[in-house]
């Protein structure tokens, strides 16, 4: 190779030495298959898990050991199953989670094209919703409270006040994703407004919709549950509070765990909705991440 070819391919390849092109390897943690890294982390949890209770680092009314908790989390299961009190408590949280994440997918798709369609919503709207969204929501619990009572529909007002702003900003973000070629196109052959909104903007800010709905899934949960948490005898979260005062933590690990699956569940629903509504859009993210 002559002396200009060295140097040639030198600059275009920082690693390369003498007549050999040295190739940078992905990290060997990196090249671990996904299976096997979620089940060594998960046995390297449990162990200090076991290790802190077992040993008496750690009370075990602050953390229940592995087995206890194991335990109580059959317990709930066969609870569940033979229709039992637990069974009632989460059909109750789950029809609030449901019902404030449909009342904050409307709400919010609504605002979002108010605000990133018109120039009212940009300068006149989004302003009350920003300063809204940066006040701390679990205080508007107790108002909610007294102005819903103790039932299922204080729950779901606070639930759908904390998960519809993320699905408005998406919203509103995904309507400006259209390039401006895009729109030009669509002026130069006449479209209305209307048409442009529904042929263009929307499909092509459907991912970004998506990622609102994906946020909002779990600010419902987290709502809802605190709703529950701070009122009335009912749900999961009255369940939480009960166990919490007994002293029962076994209990509030199990709630706590069957509840990540509802959550878990609802969320999936929505990246299974994404991938059948969105079905052009190609990535490589793992899954649930857009």
């Amino acid at each position: 190779m002559t002396d200009q070819g060295y140097t040639a391919a030198k600059a275009e390849h920082p690693a390369y030495e003498g007549d050999t092109i040295w190739t940078e390897q992905e990290p060997l943690i990196d090249r671990i298959p996904r299976w096997l890294a979620m089940t060594g982390l998960m046995v390297l949890i449990l162990g200090i898990w076991f290790g802190l209770t077992a040993t008496g680092l750690v009370s075990p009314i602050i953390l229940p050991g592995p087995g206890e908790t194991w335990d109580d989390i059959v317990f709930v299961g066969r609870n569940m199953v033979t229709g039992g009190y637990v069974l009632e408590a989460m059909w109750t949280t789950s029809r609030t989670v449901l019902y404030a994440f449909a009342q904050a997918t409307t709400l919010g798709f609504s605002l979002g094209v108010l605000v990133g369609e018109t120039k009212f919503g940009e300068r006149a709207v989004m302003p009350y919703l920003v300063a809204i969204d940066t006040m701390p929501k679990v205080a508007f619990a107790p108002l909610f409270i007294a102005w819903l009572g103790f039932g299922i529909s204080s729950k779901v007002a606070l639930a759908t006040f904390i998960a519809t702003f993320p699905i408005v900003v998406s919203t509103a973000a995904g309507l400006y994703a259209a390039s401006e070629n895009e729109r030009m196109l669509f002026k130069s052959i006449g479209a209305t407004r209307m048409q442009t909104l529904l042929r263009l903007k929307l499909p092509t800010g459907l991912p970004y919709f998506f990622t609102g709905l994906k946020i909002a899934a779990v600010g419902v949960m987290a709502g809802a549950i605190t709703g529950e948490f701070l009122g009335g005898g009912e749900g999961v979260g009255a369940l939480i509070r009960v166990s919490a005062s007994q002293l029962n933590t076994p209990r509030v690990f199990s709630l706590i765990i069957y509840l990540s699956f509802l959550g878990l569940a609802l969320f999936l629903m929505v990246v299974w909705l994404e991938r059948t509504l969105v079905f052009w859009r190609k990535s490589d993210k793992p899954s649930g991440m857009g």
